[in-house]
């Protein structure tokens, strides 16, 4: 994983300086998420920030690590593998489904991401890979597993 140079760090103040982020401390912060093309995938910049402490098992250890000891009010940029970063590929997560699985309505097309529940009641998406017949190859991993990609990080609040 390559970690650029911090983009912009907050100015200094009279008050205490700003905390950065480690384990343990709750933290709030936008990410957005780029392949390399420059299309964005995911980004939390025009929205609600995401929140979480440090450690909680909310992100993975690697995006921790990318972002440990960043301040509050910094942003940084970083290139990452999404296997690290968000969920490791596993061949064993795709798998052929019969049309008939599929609601009437409903065209599989590659490329498509259609959400699907689980038998626990869980809802999950999976990407349709391919058609073959009345068959349909579907992909369960995470969308950015096993992809290269363009992180950008901006750290709201760290809190103890």
């Amino acid at each position: 994983m390559v970690i650029n140079d911090t983009l912009s760090t907050p100015a200094e103040t009279v008050s205490e300086p700003p905390l950065a982020v480690a384990a343990g401390r709750r933290i709030a912060f936008h990410l957005q998420v780029r392949f390399p093309d420059g299309f964005v995938a995911f980004s939390t910049f025009k929205e609600e920030p995401i929140s979480c402490t440090v450690g909680d098992g909310t992100l993975t250890p690697a995006l921790e690590t990318a972002i440990d000891g960043l301040l509050a009010g910094s942003e940084a940029e970083f290139a990452g593998d999404g296997s690290e970063l968000f969920a490791t590929y596993d061949e064993n997560n795709v798998f052929w489904l019969e049309r008939s699985e599929f609601p009437p309505e409903l065209h599989p097309e590659p490329g498509k991401v259609i959400a699907f529940e689980t038998p626990a009641g869980q809802e999950t998406s999976g990407m349709v890979l391919e058609t073959e017949g009345e068959r349909v190859r579907v992909d369960f991993n995470h969308p950015f597993a096993g992809r290269a990609l363009q992180l950008r990080i901006a750290i709201l609040t760290v809190e103890t």
